[in-house]
């Protein structure tokens, strides 16, 4: 799926999506929003429920209701914060490609945690929020509870691939395209007509939070931190995670190739539950929603 709308942006497609700016940003059911102090930005969440908490980060392109199938009945056991990465929506959105590095954006979920009160949290990543998840881990063990991760390999495992896998080659051409691609000429809007939505009015949210977002920001997230050619498998030594893991992996995601799951227990000092799902794309957490969601709750105990 990911192949066909990065061809349609890079094929000059994308035109200007008009959204419904009235459109309400929280719906009810799932929690209400706030905002966390991180260094010169604020870091815009929403909240649902009491108890340990969780915290959710998006990929590209999406925002925080990317985990709109899951907070609800995680909510009944734990304070669901589902976060607006930097660039995104109602977050901050500073320029420069240098603002847009791991650290930082492992800072911004450092700063929601603190601002929150909690000591630690059980964290929850998918795609780029996937890669900031597994870094916050390896950054800040005695900030990390578990870790659950939907869609993204270990970055040990995506580069030894990106180096010696020609197939994860040719399907990385996207990153290798957004790292070139000039933001002037994107309307982030656009992004959200290559989603897939289950109903009208998903459509109509993502057009909403994309006119709000920044297409710099979002693509300075390849520019920054996605590995140029030539590929490499080195990598400077990352630490352990030393917490318990559950990766979710669509086995049809043709972006990321399930060969980069092989040899995740070499980085985990811990449990490590893998799933894999037969027919789920990258978006594996709205594909089998039902599924990732029950997982989880048993995963952790519910």
């Amino acid at each position: 799926m990911r192949a066909v709308w990065v061809m349609a942006l890079w094929a000059g497609l994308c035109g200007w999506a008009q959204g419904d700016e009235s459109i309400e940003e929280v719906p009810a059911e799932l929690g209400t929003e706030g905002f966390a102090p991180s260094g010169e930005i604020k870091i815009h969440y929403v909240s649902k429920g009491e108890g340990p908490l969780l915290v959710m980060i998006h990929g590209f392109p999406d925002y925080w209701y990317s985990w709109r199938y899951q907070m609800p009945e995680l909510a009944k056991h734990f304070r669901v914060v589902a976060v607006d990465q930097r660039g995104y929506n109602q977050s901050g959105q500073p320029t420069g490609v240098e603002n847009y590095t791991v650290e930082k954006l492992v800072g911004d979920v450092v700063a929601v945690v603190k601002h929150l009160g909690a000591d630690k949290s059980i964290i929850c990543g998918h795609d780029w929020g996937g890669m900031v998840a597994w870094s916050f881990a390896m950054q800040h063990p005695e900030m990390t509870d578990r870790l659950i991760i939907c869609n993204l390999p270990h970055p040990r495992g995506l580069f030894r691939e990106l180096a010696n896998n020609p197939e994860q080659q040719k399907n990385s051409a996207y990153a290798r395209n957004f790292q070139k691609q000039d933001p002037s000429q994107v309307n982030p809007a656009s992004y959200a007509l290559f989603l897939k939505y289950k109903d009208p009015e998903e459509r109509k949210r993502y057009l909403a939070a994309f006119k709000r977002s920044s297409a710099e920001g979002m693509l300075n997230y390849y520019k920054a931190n996605y590995p140029k050619e030539p590929y490499s498998d080195a990598l400077p030594d990352l630490p352990q995670v030393r917490c318990p893991v559950l990766m979710f992996h669509g086995l049809a995601d043709t972006a990321l190739l399930p060969g980069a799951l092989s040899g995740t227990w070499n980085w985990v000092d811990n449990e490590l539950t893998i799933v894999t799902l037969p027919g789920a794309s990258h978006w594996v957490h709205w594909d089998k929603s039902d599924v990732v969601t029950q997982k989880m709750l048993s995963w952790l105990g519910h």
